[in-house]
């Protein structure tokens, strides 16, 4: 097929309902791999996967293989700061600003359902090389389980269907950004609660793996920041 890339952008869009049907499927099975990830080791399973890097201070550091690349987890003990505060911060927009600061544009272009959501993340010139110049389009399901335990995934999309979402502006646009959420659980004090954060950026494993896992663990500690967010809006 000689057909130029750019003829087949402009021509390519994606209607609401397999949007919809895309987002749904992928967003259900990322919220129960988070759960899946904050119940692990809790129990003290030491065949689950996960190998702790740190355990210090209510802070542990954990990483879990998937085929050749890392699945890196954060859990945290946060004290002082309710599940209902947590949840205020633990948002794509709030976490793309942690990702990297020279975010130009965030902003949410699309409400699939009252909890599902499509945001359009744009970084500019000065950004890791990652993101530079660069465009994402992400969900975000909001999910509030039988037991209180609030669960929060975003993931970027595949870039035929980010691109289809803007058939006439998707130069910029890159597909599979990364795979992510919390897991916000109520303590028996209210005012606490316990955070993990998972997350596995290039799930498609374009880029060089000493990139990719040199960049996981510090995106892995975006809850310490996310937490100073809240605290200093109190």
């Amino acid at each position: 097929m000689n057909s130029s890339p750019a003829a087949c952008s402009q021509s390519w869009s994606i209607s609401e309902d397999s949007l919809r049907r895309y987002v749904q499927f992928a967003s259900e099975s990322c919220i129960q791999e988070l759960l899946s990830a904050s119940d692990s080791n809790k129990l003290g399973n030491a065949n689950d996967g996960w190998k702790i890097l740190t355990l210090d201070n209510g802070v542990e550091i954990s990483k879990r293989r998937s085929g050749s690349l890392h699945i890196f987890r954060s859990r945290w003990l946060l004290r002082s700061v309710s599940p209902q505060q947590f949840i205020t911060v633990a948002t794509a927009i709030d976490a793309a600003k942690q990702w990297d600061p020279d975010l130009v544009e965030a902003r949410y272009i699309k409400d699939l359902e009252d909890n599902l959501s499509i945001i359009r993340l744009s970084f500019g010139e000065k950004s890791k090389p990652l993101f530079r110049k660069r465009e994402f389009i992400v969900y975000e399901r909001r999910e509030t389980m039988e037991d209180g335990t609030l669960v929060v995934a975003v993931a970027s999309l595949p870039k035929e269907i980010a691109a289809g979402l803007h058939p006439k502006q998707n130069d910029a646009i890159r597909g599979l950004l990364l795979q992510s959420g919390w897991v916000v659980e109520q303590l028996e004090d209210i005012n606490s609660c316990i955070v993990t954060y998972v997350v596995q950026l290039d799930p498609a494993g374009w880029l060089p793996k000493c990139f990719v896992n040199r960049l996981n663990t510090k995106l892995v500690m975006i809850i310490e920041n996310l937490r100073k967010l809240v605290q200093s809006s109190n």
